[in-house]
């Protein structure tokens, strides 16, 4: 099972700084966020920028996965906005940067870019037409360069479960290319399931899987240790699957302890596996 860290939770460090402590702690991986403080789609001289990083992952032997989350990456004011729920118009930016999101991927060699529905807002008549057109669009890019997309379930958002990741893929043919990113703390936040349980229901489709603690029915991402998840058995589930991809610590919220924090968690997963 190879390890990898999220570099959302590493937002006061330089990117090339958390990378080489990543791979120095043992990690096999991170989860790149593309936002303002590490690798900026919309900032100056990205294709330079984007070599660059290549450079540092090979240079450390460092796999990745491309992760979509950054916060105010697209308006500065509205966190998250627009999203794929938003009409076509409204969508458009939404729509641009997980196509330049795949394109990066495509330039570094990513395992899978990563991206979520979005709230449906009160306005908003019909967010899963809405949603599936704009994931049309990113999977015709997606397409065109090979590049694999894990769509993840996100708890408040429109698709929230690994059934609605399921109605969604229906909704679209089952493109080959949309793959499912599973966080397994969201397993124990809002799945029916145990979490075991749920790792086993979303194998089939999984390209990328994110790893935090958490409690039943609060969405916060957790240490390893301070929520409710039981994680050999869950890590044991998903042996059995035959997932071959990263397996990323997501604990955005703990930048300020990065290095310890990334230490503790590494020791935490090598020994629930063993």
């Amino acid at each position: 099972m190879r390890f990898g860290y999220g570099t959302n939770g590493f937002a006061n460090h330089r990117l090339s700084d958390a990378l080489v402590l990543l791979a120095d702690l043992g990690y096999e991986g991170v989860a790149l966020t593309l936002d303002s403080g590490h690798l900026d789609p919309y900032g100056p001289f990205l294709a330079r920028r984007v070599a660059q990083v290549g450079r540092w992952l090979d240079r450390l032997g460092l796999a990745l996965v491309i992760e979509t989350g950054g916060r105010y990456v697209l308006d500065p004011r509205r966190k998250h906005y627009p999203t794929l729920v938003h009409p076509a118009e409204e969508a458009a930016p939404r729509v641009d940067l997980l196509k330049k999101a795949v394109q990066v991927g495509a330039e570094l060699g990513a395992e899978a870019v990563s991206f979520w529905s979005g709230i449906q807002p009160p306005e908003v008549a019909d967010g899963w037409d809405n949603l599936a057109k704009g994931v049309e669009a990113v999977l015709e890019e997606a397409d065109a360069l090979g590049v694999t997309l894990g769509f993840e379930p996100e708890p408040g958002m429109l698709v929230d479960t690994v059934a609605g990741y399921e109605r969604l893929r229906d909704m679209l043919g089952r493109p080959a290319r949309l793959g499912l990113t599973l966080d397994i703390g969201h397993c124990r936040c809002l799945e029916p399931d145990p979490v075991p349980d749920c790792v086993t229901r979303a194998g089939p489709y999984l390209v990328n899987v994110q790893i935090d603690d958490m409690r039943r029915g609060v969405h916060e991402h957790l240490e390893f240790g301070e929520g409710e998840i039981d994680f050999p058995p869950v890590l044991a589930a998903l042996t059995a699957t035959g997932y071959q991809g990263l397996v990323s610590v997501e604990l955005p919220r703990h930048s300020h302890a990065a290095p310890m924090v990334a230490e503790r968690s590494l020791h935490f997963l090598r020994k629930a596996v063993s």
